[in-house]
């Protein structure tokens, strides 16, 4: 039977009520690392100019009045200039799910030696560490101005974001069906091929999608440093203070990506 003390309540109950001072202490410890972060960062980022919002507002307004009157003369050339944008995301997206495949596999702790997968991992973590706008001008410097420069861009450095995202559903799956094919004698490409990718195909596919729209959007910048795309045409019209033509623009670029967004979230749905 279970002892109870003389308000009622069984032993264990109570204990559930004692204050849990070392979970406790541990909470404090990540918010007052959490607090003295921002406090550091503070002035670095220079938020204390944030009373500026407010009061240079006439300014501001002034500034986002031809923004709010988006002038379309030049509809055509933002539609092809945003087609160009997407080829450019599409393509470095496909390049970087053909390359990224295999260092997946090769980073995965499960399926292959740690001689190999830290090597790889920190190959890895170097083309993620760099921004594509870092990597298109280096390959504008390469080979030169355009669309191509662009999808290099892409393609580099979302390798190391689907080898990490592709890596870390292949260390999740389930070893028995490996194991399986294993015990029949089949080399280590048939376990990949029939035990590790039909189970992360489901996720490996939304992935891509995910990184297809993610990269529309980021393609979108590569423009300003001429590797293609509408970047460059809304960069230009900003320089020149045509403000209405730039408003044109941002809303090509929102309505592309919302169209992107609704028919990936359709397919996501079907794939998983």
């Amino acid at each position: 039977m279970e002892n109870t003390d003389r308000l009622g309540l069984s032993v264990n109950a109570s204990n559930h009520l004692r204050v849990k001072w070392p979970e406790i202490f541990s909470k404090a410890t990540y918010i007052f690392v959490i607090i003295a972060i921002l406090g550091i960062s503070y002035f670095p980022a220079e938020i204390y100019r944030w009373p500026m919002i407010f009061t240079d507002a006439a300014n501001m307004a002034d500034y986002l009045s031809d923004f709010l009157k988006p002038n379309f003369g030049d509809l055509k050339l933002y539609v092809i200039k945003m087609f160009e944008t997407i080829t450019i995301a599409t393509w470095g997206t496909f390049l970087s799910i053909v390359f990224g495949i295999p260092f997946a596999l090769l980073s995965s702790n499960n399926i292959a030696p740690k001689w190999i997968v830290q090597p790889i991992r920190r190959l890895m973590d170097a083309t993620r560490a760099i921004n594509e706008l870092v990597f298109a001008i280096l390959f504008v410097a390469a080979v030169g101005l355009g669309p191509f420069a662009g999808t290099m861009a892409v393609f580099v450095h979302n390798t190391g974001i689907i080898s990490k995202l592709f890596s870390e559903s292949v260390e999740a799956v389930d070893m028995r069906p490996v194991e399986g094919i294993r015990s029949t004698g089949a080399g280590y490409i048939h376990e990949i091929i029939y035990g590790v990718i039909p189970q992360v195909m489901p996720l490996w596919s939304s992935f891509s999608l995910y990184r297809l729209e993610t990269n529309i959007r980021s393609a979108t910048v590569l423009g300003i440093v001429g590797a293609g795309g509408i970047g460059f045409t809304f960069y230009e019209s900003f320089r020149a203070f045509k403000y209405s033509e730039a408003a044109a623009i941002i809303i090509v670029v929102v309505v592309t990506v919302s169209i992107t967004d609704m028919i990936s979230c359709q397919l996501r749905k079907r794939l998983i």
